[in-house]
């Protein structure tokens, strides 16, 4: 009997599926980590895929 297969998921082409990174500022904290800020791909918003059901934004020429 044939066995179903997930379907492939959609990487995100803005971020190639890595949708959160760490950015270090330079700043040195006082307990000597360095200060990172987190910042999530706005394309997927941090998912790392693209969905079919995403809503497609228009925009007006002016």
């Amino acid at each position: 009997m044939a066995q179903d297969s997930p379907a492939p998921t959609r990487i995100c082409p803005d971020c190639d599926g890595f949708p959160a990174v760490a950015i270090d500022t330079g700043t040195l904290l006082d307990d000597g980590t360095r200060a990172t800020l987190t910042v999530t791909c706005r394309s997927c918003h941090g998912t790392g895929t693209t969905a079919a059901w995403a809503p497609v934004v228009q925009r007006e020429h002016a």
